[in-house]
């Protein structure tokens, strides 16, 4: 398996959030992690900014945003050049989803937390 770096977007230090899971299993299978969320903090050692800063490398970005806190960040996403970009559930975004095709970035409708349970990251 070849680690990833993933940008999780929407981080929380919340144990109950599933960015807070997200970010924890990623740090488990040796991805890299990086992360951007509303409040500064550390989960599994990796620091959540409040502002997006421009990551080298990202392969993937997985959403924990809903669409409406998405926008402002669609020309951010599409500047990193990502491989791909998982909408995790209640993030679909069909408006996302075309700028994402016409910028040649895939697009995922999938669980993070399932992908990596079942190796299929």
């Amino acid at each position: 398996m070849t680690p990833k770096k993933t940008l999780v977007l929407g981080a929380s230090e919340n144990p109950m959030r599933y960015s807070y899971l997200a970010i924890n299993s990623l740090v488990n299978k040796k991805h890299p992690v990086v992360a951007v969320g509303l409040k500064e903090a550390e989960v599994a050692g990796v620091k959540i900014l409040t502002t997006p800063a421009p990551f080298a490398d990202v392969d993937t970005v997985t959403l924990y945003l809903n669409p409406q806190r998405q926008q402002q960040y669609y020309d951010y996403i599409v500047g990193l050049k990502p491989e791909r970009v998982i909408f995790n559930p209640g993030t679909e975004n069909p408006e996302l989803y075309s700028i994402l095709k016409e910028n040649g970035i895939e697009i995922e409708v999938a669980c993070t937390l399932v992908m990596l349970s079942t190796s299929q990251y």
